[in-house]
């Protein structure tokens, strides 16, 4: 198995073989407590525009998302993992659209297969991978709006390579980097003045290593793709 670690939308873009799309901060983690919470459907699309034309499509549908980390006029919630964990989303579908996550989606059209990447969830990405036994692995680490480099996401990127290549972080490891995090990539989670779209408990939310044993394959449909939640047989 041949493992890539990359980052933002030209690592996206460059992916092959199976494609991890990592977004800790927030949207695939988001997705992980939607699925947990019982959604019966997620379809992502690049732009608030399609996610509109979509709405249309299916208007009993959820929209949630954001640009810039704003919600959208409109949407019925934003990018906030503790928003849906309080959510009761039981059978919802739900439309989604971010500034990072859901574009990396679209843009890893190469690859053969598409996963999501959080924390969350990351040991059972890594389990999914070393049963499906992919000829190459291209794991990538989206970033801030897909243009900065961010800690969480490279971190996640190697956690799962650590599992593949037989030698994963320690818990205590995981603990001291995520902590690290409140001063450096999370700093924006704990600004008095954004806590009503960027909540604390976002942060800490997301930072919770392998707590949901499932993993989320994107699968294309038309100008959309649906995430599929793959549960442990």
């Amino acid at each position: 198995m041949e493992i890539n670690v990359s980052e933002l939308l030209e690592g996206a873009q460059s992916a092959r073989g199976t494609a991890v799309i990592i977004d800790v901060f927030r949207a695939f983690t988001v997705e992980c407590y939607l699925f947990a919470g019982g959604a019966e459907r997620i379809l992502t699309v690049g732009s608030p525009e399609a996610a509109y034309r979509l709405k249309e499509q299916y208007p009993e549908a959820m929209l949630i998302g954001e640009k810039n980390g704003i919600p959208l006029p409109g949407f019925d919630g934003g990018n906030s993992p503790a928003q849906f964990a309080e959510t009761d989303v039981r059978g919802k579908m739900i439309i989604q659209t971010t500034s990072a996550g859901t574009r990396g989606i679209a843009a890893a059209e190469h690859a053969d297969e598409v996963l999501t990447g959080s924390l969350v969830n990351a040991r059972a990405i890594a389990d999914y991978l070393r049963e499906k036994q992919p000829e190459t692995v291209s794991l990538v680490a989206m970033g801030l709006r897909a243009k900065e480099s961010a800690a969480e996401d490279v971190l996640c990127a190697r956690y799962i390579e650590s599992i593949l290549m037989g030698n994963a972080f320690s818990a205590e490891y995981l603990k001291e980097r995520t902590a690290e995090m409140q001063f450096t990539s999370g700093k924006r989670f704990f600004d008095p003045a954004t806590q009503h779209i960027m909540p604390e408990m976002d942060f800490h939310l997301s930072i919770r290593p392998d707590i949901f044993p499932f993993v989320i394959r994107a699968v294309r449909h038309g100008d959309y793709y649906e995430m599929m939640c793959v549960r442990p047989e």
